[in-house]
């Protein structure tokens, strides 16, 4: 069957793209021979005047090139020649002699907006699931069939760099605004708007495009002013990514090349360059990671084998309304649309979280990313109370109270009593075994974790922890509603820690005894920082509180003894009253919440004197390599299902540099007979913290991956 389909209104031809067996419209070589079959063909029938381009899929109009097709080639050359062709198909719609109107509605990225800037006139539905932008970035590219080229001319430098090279994605509204679309529609109307447009472009020609639809003249037609933007850009850029990621300064390259030396000097320094970025390993690393992450939305949990049908979850109730608590309200109501109440011990701690819940619906207002009407309409929504009034209608009970195991399982016997018999109990601890929490529990088939991260409506990962009790049923159920959340779920064995807080522990230990020895707490950070972590393990630590980081290191040492004995740095810290960002006071200090600078004091009340060390490279080592040797284990013991899962979760949880794609990846890029000698080294000069585990001993002995 075709994917593009030809029908006529009047004099307008409707060029309908409905990719036959997929859920979503891509752009791969069937479709871009059916294009340059299609367009010659419309162009030669003079009953045509115009063309409007217009998606058969529901909530997709193209979500860019087949990446598939893409995985199947390997040379730099192979790759350039691709996005020649990509640049050559789209070209074609450029030249196009007749009007051509883009009518679109859901998704446009990538190859797909690149398609729509060489229209004619762009028409978009104002509806939520409307987004243009150029994510190419975001797998180690650039937008390599023009749109580096033909986004600045439309909407202006500035503009076109900050969705360029950051690879954003912007709502139909802010995308109208930039000047990407040119008219914006109820979805009811978009077809007929498109054919007005249509008929009107073939009768009166190209309208004059206003001055706010194509970006800052001042900058934009200011030698100078280029230069300034481009220098910014530049900057920040490297500030962010500290040039572990070279798309983002290539795009920015092939972007000055086109405004600087013309189009055509464009558009061949941008396929050389989308050849040289396609060849590299950062960029197999993310998409090796894009992969990924598109296989567990389609992944329900369950071992091999195994088929349950998941639960809708319709009514929700949160046990706890602290920050997590109100976080995970908050987040149910705006991403998934489900009845939720909170409960907690007193109504002002109740009024507390329903604010918190509320104020992330009030941030995707702001942020035009929902209407005043639904915004009202989500925030009716929220409830709670002091009692379990409602819960006997509730589909999912989320427990986010204190880390305490008799207050947990006492909270679990009373949701029992006031729910119904098929209600399915979460708890959202962070290191407390799920049947620990369970061993009372009535219906224990009905109970397993979900662990949350902190901010719940920001970070993107959401683990998953059935006990050897837990139905197939509650599972999936679980996993498919953290996906509604918006989550990239990932299903974790009930070990103490699960796995991303299990990886974490002795890098951060490793941290507190480095501090110890007197290396300066900004300089760990830093040295964490250029590995690649969004921010060091100080840093961390505070951010999660040193309250709760003292917790969790009681529970992980109780359960693997002084392997993973923590710093007694945090409890001297919390002696003094630091918990870390949250009172303002933690390693470093905090004013209205941003962080002011390293505290001096901290140095006096630990008995420190503060020294560079003699090596960096040896203190990066020691939080690194303490973090591999226990995935490797946690991986021996099978607390993930893949190394695929424990790369995501590693990543997505705790910010492990996507470029180097994971632990386990890393660890294979490696090789584990050079790691296993570095633990050895690093067990010499440490202690037996860092003993080389078995899983790496033996992967060491047969030269073994964890990828095949």
């Amino acid at each position: 069957m075709p994917a593009l389909t030809v029908t006529h209104h009047g004099t307008t031809a409707v060029l309908t793209l409905d990719l036959p067996g997929e859920p979503v419209n891509k752009l791969n070589a069937a479709v871009k021979a059916e294009f340059e079959q299609v367009f010659p063909a419309l162009r030669d029938d003079p009953a045509v005047k115009a063309v409007v381009l217009i998606s058969g899929k529901p909530d997709t109009f193209i979500a860019g090139a087949d990446i598939e097709e893409f995985t199947r080639l390997s040379t730099r050359e192979e790759f350039e020649r691709l996005s020649r062709e990509g640049q050559a198909m789209i070209q074609m719609v450029d030249d196009f002699p007749k009007p051509v109107v883009a009518a679109v509605h859901g998704a446009c990225v990538g190859g797909g907006l690149e398609l729509v800037l060489a229209c004619d006139w762009r028409v978009i539905s104002d509806h939520p699931k409307t987004q243009l932008g150029l994510p190419e970035v975001q797998l180690g590219l650039l937008p390599g069939a023009g749109g580096c080229q033909r986004l600045p001319r439309l909407i202006g430098l500035s503009a076109a760099l900050g969705i360029i090279m950051p690879g954003k994605t912007e709502p139909a509204l802010k995308a109208f605004k930039l000047g990407m679309a040119d008219e914006l529609v109820p979805k009811s109307i978009l077809l007929d708007i498109a054919l007005k447009a249509a008929e009107r472009l073939a009768g009166q020609g190209q309208p004059w495009r206003p001055a706010s639809k194509r970006g800052s003249l001042l900058l934009d037609r200011n030698a100078l002013g280029r230069r300034l933007v481009y220098h910014k850009a530049r900057k920040d850029t490297l500030k962010k990514t500290r040039g572990n990621y070279p798309a983002p300064l290539a795009a920015l390259e092939a972007v000055k090349a086109g405004l600087e030396q013309g189009e055509q000097i464009g558009y061949q320094v941008e396929h050389r360059l989308f050849g040289e970025l396609a060849a590299t390993e950062v960029s197999r690393k993310l998409i090796g990671i894009f992969f990924a992450t598109n296989a567990l939305k389609k992944d329900d949990g369950l071992p091999s084998g195994v088929r349950a049908q998941a639960r809708p979850v319709e009514r929700l109730a949160v046990i706890g309304s602290g920050f997590m608590g109100a976080g995970i309200a908050g987040t149910a109501v705006s991403q998934a649309g489900v009845d939720t109440r909170l409960k907690d011990t007193e109504l002002a701690r109740v009024g507390k979280g329903l604010k918190s819940a509320t104020d992330i619906l009030t941030g995707r207002l702001k942020r035009r990313r929902m209407t005043g009407p639904e915004f009202e309409r989500t925030s009716a929504l929220l409830s709670g109370g002091t009692d379990y009034s409602g819960f006997q209608r509730t589909d999912l009970v989320i427990e986010a109270v204190f880390e305490e195991l008799a207050l947990k399982r006492k909270v679990l016997a009373d949701t029992e009593a006031a729910t119904s018999p098929q209600t399915i109990f979460a708890t959202n601890t962070s290191t407390i075994p799920i049947g620990d929490i369970a061993a009372e529990s009535s219906r224990p088939g009905q109970v397993l974790g979900m662990h949350f991260f902190s901010p719940v409506d920001r970070m993107p990962l959401l683990e998953v922890i059935p006990t050897d009790r837990t139905s197939p049923e509650t599972i999936t159920s679980a996993v498919h509603f953290g996906r509604k959340l918006g989550k990239t779920v990932i299903v974790v064995r009930d070990h103490p820690g699960f796995w991303v807080n299990r990886i974490l522990t002795p890098y951060l230990n490793e941290s507190g005894y480095i501090l110890g020895e007197g290396v300066p707490m900004e300089i760990i950070d830093r040295v964490a920082v250029q590995f690649g972590f969004p921010v060091g393990p100080i840093t961390l630590l505070d951010e999660v509180g040193l309250d709760v980081g003292a917790k969790a290191s009681k529970v992980m040492h109780a359960t693997f003894g002084d392997r993973l004995a923590p710093s007694p740095l945090i409890e001297q810290l919390l002696a003094d009253k630091r918990m870390g960002r949250k009172n303002g006071r933690g390693f470093y200090l905090y004013h209205k919440g941003q962080r002011t600078g390293p505290d001096e004091k901290v140095y006096d009340l630990l008995g420190l004197r503060p020294k560079a060390p003699g090596s960096t490279l040896l203190v990066q080592q020691r939080l690194v390599y303490s973090m591999l040797n226990e995935a490797a284990m946690a991986m021996g013991e099978g607390v993930v299902r893949s190394p695929r899962d424990g790369d995501i979760g590693a990543i997505f949880g705790i910010g492990y540099p996507p470029f180097r794609g994971g632990p386990l990846r890393y660890l294979d890029d490696l090789g584990a007979d050079k790691v296993v000698g570095v633990l050895r080294e690093l067990e010499a000069k440490f202690g037996v913290r860092f003993a080389p585990c078995e899983t790496l001993v033996q992967m060491a002995s047969r030269g073994a991956k964890f990828y095949g």
